[in-house]
C-alpha cells in the first residue's frame, strides 16, 4: 500500500475532527469602535461641559442639589425633566455650609463658589463681574480668612456639609480654578483634592475647561507667571475606598429628598 493512500493529504483550510471538537476559548470583545467620546478637556463654556459630566456620573432622575445656583448657567443645556434639581444660593438665604437637607438624602451636590474672595463683599477688580453674575460674593458667618485662604476655607467647610447630605456613593461636582495670589502660585485644584480625599471622598475625574476668549490685564509691568485661562470641574464620590466606577446605575425611581425645615426649595 502506498504512503499516499495510508495518509491522505488534508486540505489546509479543513479542520480535523479533533480541531472541530475543541471549543474556542476566545470571546469576542463587546462594544463598538467610535471616536464620539466625552473628553477630559474642552475649549468651551461651562454650560457645554457640565452636561457631559452629568452624563458620566449622575443617573437621570437623581436628586441634584446645586448649592450655588445663581442664574443657573450650568443647567441651561440640561433638559428640565432629566433630574430633580434643588437650586439654592445665598440670594435665597441658603448657606452652602448649612443646607436644609437631611443626612444622606441627596444623590449629587454641585458647588461653584467664587474663585477669589475677600470678606466684606469686595472682590479683586478682574473678578467683580463674575461675582455679581453668580451672586456668591457675600461672606457667610464663619469665613475668617482673606484672599486665597478664604477661597480654600469655603471649599473645606462646604465639603463637610456636602459629605453629610450625600447618600452612599453620592457624587460631588466642584468647580475651581488655580490662581496666583501675592505673586505665589496656588494650585487650588491640588489643594482641594488633597483635602477632600483625606476627608471621606474619592476623586473620580477631572475636567479642564479652557476659556473661549483671550484673557487680558488692564496694566502690566512685567509678566512673571503664565496667565490662567482654564478652570476645573472635579468629580468626587462619597467613600473612602477606591472602587472601579461603572457609570451611572439605572434607577427604578428618583430618591425623594428629606428636608430639615418646613420651607424647602420647590421641586421642578
Amino acid at each position: 500500500m502506498s504512503t499516499a493512500r495510508m495518509f491522505p493529504l488534508l486540505d489546509a483550510g479543513t479542520p480535523t475532527s479533533v480541531e472541530t471538537a475543541r471549543p474556542s476559548k476566545r470571546k469576542s470583545p463587546a462594544g463598538i469602535s467610535t471616536n464620539v467620546l466625552v473628553l477630559s478637556a474642552y475649549q468651551a463654556t461651562n454650560d457645554v461641559v457640565f452636561p457631559l459630566v452629568l452624563s458620566l456620573y449622575v443617573t437621570p432622575g437623581s436628586t441634584v442639589a446645586d448649592i450655588t445656583y445663581g442664574k443657573g448657567v450650568f443647567w441651561s443645556r440640561v433638559p428640565k425633566d432629566a433630574y430633580r434639581l434643588l437650586s439654592t444660593d445665598l440670594e435665597q438665604g441658603v448657606d452652602c455650609r448649612k443646607l436644609p437637607y437631611a443626612d444622606g438624602s441627596i444623590d449629587c451636590v454641585v458647588f461653584d463658589p467664587p474663585y477669589m474672595h475677600t470678606p466684606g463683599g469686595s472682590a479683586h477688580v478682574e473678578h467683580q463681574n463674575y461675582e455679581d453674575y453668580y451672586k456668591n460674593n457675600e461672606a457667610p458667618d464663619g469665613l475668617t480668612e482673606k484672599y486665597h485662604e478664604a477661597v480654600l476655607q469655603l471649599y473645606i467647610q462646604t465639603r463637610a456639609e456636602a459629605h453629610r447630605v450625600l447618600g452612599k456613593d453620592g457624587i460631588y461636582i466642584v468647580k475651581c480654578a488655580d490662581e496666583v495670589c501675592a505673586n505665589q502660585q496656588r494650585l487650588t485644584h491640588v489643594e482641594i483634592i488633597n483635602d477632600h480625599t483625606a476627608n471621606g471622598f474619592v476623586v473620580e475625574d477631572l475636567f479642564i475647561v479652557v476659556r473661549v476668549n483671550k484673557p487680558g490685564v488692564s496694566r502690566m509691568l512685567r509678566q512673571v507667571h503664565a496667565r490662567k485661562n482654564h478652570s476645573y470641574l472635579l468629580v468626587f464620590r462619597k467613600g473612602t475606598t477606591p472602587a472601579r466606577w461603572k457609570g451611572p446605575r439605572p434607577r427604578s425611581q428618583a430618591q425623594q429628598p428629606v428636608f430639615l425645615q418646613e420651607e424647602v426649595p420647590k421641586l421642578p
